[in-house]
């Protein structure tokens, strides 16, 4: 009797533990979780490469919830629709966007999102809506394809105005403005070779004339020191012989008798005696 007391024992045990085991496995692979999710719509303009369902929503870098389910609008075959599932207790508010973004060098794609700050109520489904739609935002794959597109399109209009420009005319004039400007510099170069020339030359000149201006200023000063005193004393002794002379001719016209008879004496002065 214990034996088959204890028998059953152990088969209620293993079929609890076994029971416990599939509940698990379901569990786990059905994702069944205590957390509360909510579901909501996105709608993308670009393509959705690299996203696959399952893949992970960030908010703000934190996981808060998965992609549930990706078609594409059937009423406007260029939108995706992307059917998010968040958790409840994520702020969802009208100023969050979302983002398709790739994960590193990977590749994987998930959808990010983030509030912008603008309204901070709830976000709600708006009347004819079944889920809540969240607003996007491109990606920055597709802002660096648009300003690449902008690029391209200011390049092609550039390279078409530069061609407008370089016609034959302005080519031709162009041609024409570099050999006046060759002309020129081979002729400045000319005229410097000119200027050189004649600064060898004034060098030499000066060289050579560098021994007179020192014999002048030898010269110079021997006429100050010894030529020109001579001269002074010789001009003076002139201008007494001129006055000399001078007094002379004063006196024979008053008496010519003079060169006959010589000049009268002098009468005495006071107290002279003849």
């Amino acid at each position: 009797m214990d034996t088959n007391v204890h028998y059953t024992l152990v088969g209620v045990f293993v079929i609890s533990l076994i029971s416990a085991i599939v509940f698990a496995i379901i569990w786990l692979s059905s994702g069944l979780s205590t957390v509360e999710y909510s579901d909501y719509l996105i709608y993308s303009q670009e393509s959705v490469s690299g996203l696959n369902i399952d893949a992970q929503v960030e908010y703000n870098g934190v996981s808060v919830g998965a992609v549930k389910d990706i078609t594409i609008d059937k009423n406007n075959p260029h939108l995706v629709k992307v059917l998010l599932k968040i958790s409840t207790a994520t702020p969802i508010t009208r100023g969050t966007v979302a983002t398709l973004t790739t994960r590193g060098v990977t590749g994987v794609a998930f959808v990010a999102l983030k509030d912008n700050g603008i309204d901070r109520q709830p976000l709600k489904a708006e009347p004819g809506q079944m889920y809540p739609v969240i607003p996007t935002s491109p990606s920055i794959l597709m802002r660096l394809e648009v300003a690449l597109s902008r690029l391209s399109n200011d390049l092609q209009s550039v390279a078409i105005s530069f061609r407008s420009l370089m016609d034959k005319e302005n080519l031709k004039a162009l041609k024409d403005i570099l050999l006046n400007l060759d002309q020129v510099t081979q002729t400045l170069s000319h005229n410097n070779q000119k200027l050189n020339t004649i600064i060898l030359n004034t060098t030499h000149v000066s060289e050579q004339l560098s021994p007179l201006l020192q014999s002048s200023n030898e010269t110079m000063k021997m006429l100050n020191t010894q030529t020109l005193p001579a001269t002074y004393q010789l001009l003076s002794h002139l201008n007494e012989v001129t006055r000399t002379l001078s007094e002379v001719s004063t006196q024979l016209k008053q008496n010519p008798s003079m060169l006959i008879r010589g000049a009268a004496p002098q009468p005495p002065g006071p107290g002279e005696r003849r």
